[in-house]
């Protein structure tokens, strides 16, 4: 839950709220992430209580062979009361919640079922009614269901291994420098003092030396030192990364083999590991949409079994000889059992099917599953915001690829340049006073931009060209006004352009090229780029990024899973088919010149042709593309912008974990399936069954449990996922 920002932030009222729900509710501090932990200790102590109460109990009646003899059935009566008042307070606890709300769940039919057998067995002992006692059926019922929720509380807490390998990261304490007021000439001298500090006392901009084989505590950038970090956990790639003055560095990662000191940039729950953490933690506690159809089912499954066990137990009651006829010729094609007799079997025969029919395995379906799933993902560099979009990545059936920093590298570099000589014809990486201006004056406009071909351009020169007017146009380029000198050698003052050729030629600029510079680079890729006056072209640059080695690997696996492939660029069509080529991508899915605010157009444009969309991005004009898609995933670096509009972010370097996260969404999405049907399945074959009397009260919670661990060790399997897996 988040406050917004005029909220009155009455944590009481909210706590207030949920309770009336039904619900517990509590404040819990930040640090406070073992949930499961505690969950487990609670069931451990339930589960003794319950087990040394009905232990003596089973062992009375099923080796001794005691049931009948009068001082053990007042020793069962004071065993199972302890078991029914300790250990059952806890299923007591939540019926009374959600009968107040006027509502039902499993601990509603676990507290009928158990208090049904026990209060008749009370009322058998006081009354003197000879018949079989049912104190044993009634603790075992508590019993088992208690070893259900142990061994569920002790799976939650294996399921949530790679949160807690997460929180357990950062280290607790770093080493803060000092520097002396007299000395401040250098971080390595014997001026600068180091102190063991708690990470909480740490601050922004706080220098902290990093020895060899320590883990760093909080997000920051290097200041002094070379050395390599293990960011495996995080980024999920085993090869360590080189850190020198500059390099960023993050929370949880190992410093490996050298000396660092680094400035403090973000603190708590702004570093990258505190954001990983919320998003595995948003994504194991979310509800997927599939998840509603058990919750509906489950809204109205408890009133239907209540009256299904009424009629059931009056049925066996007060019509005993015809429902064991009709038990008797089912016996023939089941089995044969021994409900009991008369008055005990209306009794004895209800509190069965209210317990088989609990339904704590529909209720885990999802959530178990959900859970599992997104740790499997986190350990492999894949966050998922929540449990929605796990199951939108599992129907996807199209991809769309960004070319910059998505199938690339994202870091061009300048392969060519093509300057008009006095006559306009171009000329390809020529000397002389003609090109060193045009390079200086493009570094000039391109230097304030952060775009990855603008930075590129930037580097070519250091020439200080005085730029007024300067703007930057979103996915056409950059312009500015300044002194230029055109082909002619003439000097003119007026407005400059840096872009795109479509963006040059829309602004009436005709190009004068044979076409022999624009297409032998663009078919290999390059961007082409022009500088250009209201009316002259002053330049030609070719800007080649490197196509990820990967990128053609994934577009065969995503083609073998049967989805659709596609590149969206604001390249010319050129390039555009170039990179397409170098990656697999099929020519007529590949879309060039296209705007920014066109991609998520073109996203819409798939969707109404009935395709399940996934835009792939990381750039900040990405992100509307990311909002509008089905499912969008932001790749390693990212911006701020595109990480918050999209659903996964991969925090590989690569893109290779595309077609592993799709497919370890749709395994999981097949394994909640599995489990819905498992859940169903269970209880239609199980309340009729203890409804005619084939399945006693014991049996049925033993079920009832069986049922839970095969959902819970059907969701676990995802854990061991690999490409393949089915």
């Amino acid at each position: 839950m988040r406050w917004t920002p005029d909220g009155s932030h009455d944590a009481a009222t909210v706590i207030q709220a949920i309770e009336k729900e039904g619900y517990g509710a509590k404040i819990v501090e930040a640090h406070e992430h073992d949930h499961a932990e505690h969950a487990l200790a609670g069931w451990q102590v339930n589960l003794l209580i319950a087990v040394l109460g009905t232990a003596p109990l089973m062992i009375g009646e099923w080796i001794f062979n005691l049931a009948m003899m009068p001082w053990f059935r007042w020793f069962s009566f004071v065993l199972a009361s302890i078991v029914q008042i300790f250990a059952g307070a806890q299923f007591y606890r939540g019926a009374w919640n959600q009968l107040k709300v006027r509502s039902s769940n499993m601990d509603t039919l676990v507290a009928l079922g158990s208090t049904t057998a026990y209060a008749f067995s009370v009322w058998a002992l006081f009354t003197g009614y000879q018949t079989h006692l049912y104190f044993m059926e009634a603790a075992s019922i508590i019993t088992l269901i208690s070893v259900g929720h142990w061994i569920e509380s002790r799976v939650s807490v294996r399921a949530s291994d790679a949160l807690r390998a997460l929180l357990n990261l950062a280290p607790q304490t770093a080493r803060r420098l000092t520097l002396k007021p007299k000395f401040n000439q250098s971080l390595l001298a014997p001026a600068a003092v180091e102190e063991e500090i708690p990470v909480a006392d740490l601050k922004i901009g706080d220098l902290i030396a990093l020895r060899p084989g320590d883990a760093i505590p909080t997000d920051g950038k290097v200041v002094e030192g070379n050395s390599a970090v293990d960011e495996a956990m995080l980024t999920g790639e085993s090869a360590p990364v080189d850190k020198a003055a500059g390099g960023d560095l993050f929370a949880g990662t190992v410093n490996l083999n050298g000396r660092l000191v680094m400035r403090v940039t973000a603190m708590g729950d702004e570093t990258a590991l505190a954001h990983i953490i919320a998003s595995v933690q948003r994504a194991q506690t979310s509800r997927a949409n599939i998840q509603r159809l058990g919750d509906r089912v489950s809204g109205v499954f408890v009133p239907i079994v209540v009256t299904i066990a009424v009629a059931a137990g009056l049925w066996w009651g007060l019509r005993f000889d015809s429902a064991m006829r009709v038990h008797e010729w089912l016996g023939q094609f089941l089995w044969h059992a021994h409900p009991p007799t008369a008055l005990a079997a209306g009794f004895i025969i209800a509190a069965a099917v209210l317990i088989i029919a609990c339904p704590c395995a529909m209720g885990l379906a999802t959530p178990a599953a959900i859970m599992a799933g997104s740790n499997a993902a986190a350990r492999r560099g894949i966050l998922i915001r929540d449990g929605v979009a796990l199951e939108k990545a599992g129907h996807i059936t199209a991809v769309i690829f960004d070319k910059t920093g998505t199938l690339t590298f994202g870091k061009p570099e300048v392969a060519a340049i093509a300057v008009p000589n006095a006559s306009g014809i171009l000329e390809t990486n020529p000397t002389g006073p003609r090109a060193d201006e045009a390079t200086a004056l493009a570094a000039a406009l391109a230097c304030h931009s952060t775009h990855p071909i603008s930075q590129s351009v930037a580097k070519l020169s250091t020439g200080d060209v005085a730029m007024a007017e300067w703007k930057e146009i979103r996915g056409a380029g950059v312009e500015g006004s300044a002194d230029f000198r055109n082909p002619k050698s003439e000097i003119r003052t007026g407005k400059v352009r840096l872009g795109s050729l479509r963006w040059l030629r829309e602004s009436s600029l005709a190009i004068a090229d044979d076409g022999s510079f624009i297409k032998e680079w663009s078919s290999q890729g390059a961007t082409i780029v022009g500088l250009a006056s209201d009316q002259e072209l002053l330049a030609l640059f070719a800007i080649k990024d490197t196509v990820k080695p990967g990128s053609a690997k994934v577009i065969e696996q995503l083609s073998r899973q049967g989805l659709k492939t596609y590149l969206v660029t604001g390249d010319n069509v050129l390039t555009a088919a170039g990179i397409a080529r170098q990656t697999g991508i099929a020519p007529e899915n590949v879309f060039a010149e296209i705007r920014p605010e066109q991609k998520a157009e073109f996203v819409k444009k798939l969707q109404g042709q009935g395709e399940r969309v996934a835009f792939v991005g990381d750039g900040i004009n990405d992100a509307p593309a990311l909002e509008q898609a089905d499912l969008g995933v932001a790749v390693s670096r990212a911006s701020d912008v595109a990480r918050e509009a999209a659903d996964i972010v991969l925090l590989s370097s690569d893109i290779e974990a595309v077609p592993e996260a799709l497919g370890l969404a749709r395994a999981t999405l097949r394994t909640i399936k599995q489990n819905l049907f498992w859940a169903f399945f269970y209880n239609a074959i199980g309340v009729p069954l203890a409804a005619l009397g084939f399945m006693s009260p014991i049996l049925c919670a033993a079920a009832m449990g069986f049922s839970d661990l095969i959902v819970i060790g059907n969701a676990l399997r995802l854990r061991s996922w690999r490409p393949g897996w089915k």
